[in-house]
C-alpha cells in the first residue's frame, strides 16, 4: 500500500466485550489495524488471543463497544439490516472448517449461485459466473450437481472460496483456512489464494496462529496477544525477526523440517517461557 493511498479497512481502537452489560468481559483492547486495496495482513495468534474477533467485528457478527470501523471511507461499525447485507458484495469470508461451512443438503451450484441469486442475478448470469469461478479455483464445471460430502477437504476449500469470489468482494477475511488441512492441502490452497490475489486484486485480512503459513502469503503481520495488538511490521522481518518477546515465542513454536533447527528453536522457546514465568 503506498503511503499516499488510503487504506480499504480501517480499524480504530476497537474494543468488543463479551458477557452482559453489567458484567462485560473485554476481548478486544483498543485494536488499530489497517488493510490497504490489494494487500494481504495476517493477524496471528494464539487460541483466545481475540484474533477471530476482530474478524467477527469486522463482519458484524459480534458487538463493537467503542472505536470504529471504516471500510473504503465509510463508517462500518455499526451498520446493520439493509447496509449490511450490502456489504456482503465487498466483504466476504472463508471460514476454517471446509466440512462445515458448507451445507450438506446443496449442490455445489447451488452453493455458488445463492449468493448471486440473492443479489438479483438471473439464472443465466449467476451460471456464467459460478462457471468462472470454479476455473479459478480449478475445479471442473461438471462438479456443481455434487455434493459436498463427495469432496475432499481441500476440495471443499476450494468451493468455500469459490463461494467468497461470487460477489467480487474487495476484502475476503480468511479465518484459519488451512488449518484443517494436511501440509500437502494446505501448501496447495496457500499457492492458490496468492493467485487469485494477484489476478484479482481482493485484499485479505489473513487470520492464523502459524507464523510459517503467515510468512508465505502475507505482505504485512500483525501480531495479538490478549486482546491487543503487541507487533505489527513487513512480514518477512516479522516472521524472521520478531522483537516483541511473544511474537519470538510465536516462532519458536512454530515447526521446522531439520531436526538440529528444530531442537534449537525448542530450547530457545523454553528459555523464553522460563523467562516468561521468572
Amino acid at each position: 500500500m503506498s503511503t499516499n493511498d488510503a487504506p480499504l479497512l480501517e480499524v480504530s481502537d476497537l474494543v468488543v466485550a463479551y458477557g452482559t452489560k453489567r458484567k462485560p468481559v473485554p476481548v478486544l483492547h483498543g485494536v488499530s489495524l489497517e488493510v490497504g486495496a490489494g494487500e494481504c495482513v495476517g493477524l496471528v495468534g494464539e487460541s483466545g488471543s481475540g484474533k477471530s474477533t476482530l474478524g467477527k467485528a469486522i463482519l458484524g457478527l459480534v458487538p463493537v463497544a467503542s472505536g470504529t470501523i471504516g471500510f473504503d471511507g465509510r463508517d462500518i461499525t455499526h451498520a446493520k439490516g439493509r447496509d449490511r447485507r450490502a456489504l456482503a458484495a465487498d466483504i466476504q469470508v472463508v471460514f476454517q472448517d471446509p466440512y462445515g461451512s458448507l451445507d450438506p443438503l446443496m449442490t455445489v451450484g447451488d452453493i455458488l449461485a445463492e449468493p448471486l441469486a440473492t443479489a438479483g442475478a438471473s439464472k443465466a448470469e449467476a451460471k456464467a459466473v459460478v462457471g468462472e469461478m470454479l476455473d479459478r479455483v480449478r475445479l471442473p464445471k461438471h462438479v456443481i450437481d455434487r455434493y459436498p460430502s463427495e469432496f475432499s477437504g481441500g476440495q471443499r476449500q476450494r468451493i468455500a472460496i469459490a463461494r467468497a469470489l461470487v460477489r467480487r468482494p474487495r476484502l475476503i477475511i480468511c479465518d484459519e483456512p488451512v488449518s484443517a488441512l494436511d501440509l500437502t492441502t494446505q501448501a496447495t490452497i496457500l499457492d492458490l489464494l496468492i493467485e487469485l490475489q494477484r489476478d484479482t486484486g481482493v485484499s485479505y485480512l489473513f487470520v492464523s496462529h502459524d507464523l510459517g503459513v503467515v510468512r508465505r502469503v502475507c505482505h504485512r503481520v500483525a501480531v495479538m496477544y490478549r486482546g491487543e495488538l503487541v507487533e505489527t511490521g513487513d512480514g518477512d522481518v516479522i516472521t524472521s525477526d520478531p522483537q516483541h518477546a511473544y511474537s519470538k515465542r510465536l516462532l519458536m513454536a512454530s515447526p521446522v523440517a531439520d531436526p538440529q533447527l528444530q531442537a534449537e528453536r525448542r530450547r530457545a522457546w523454553l528459555a523464553l517461557r522460563e523467562d516468561r514465568a521468572a
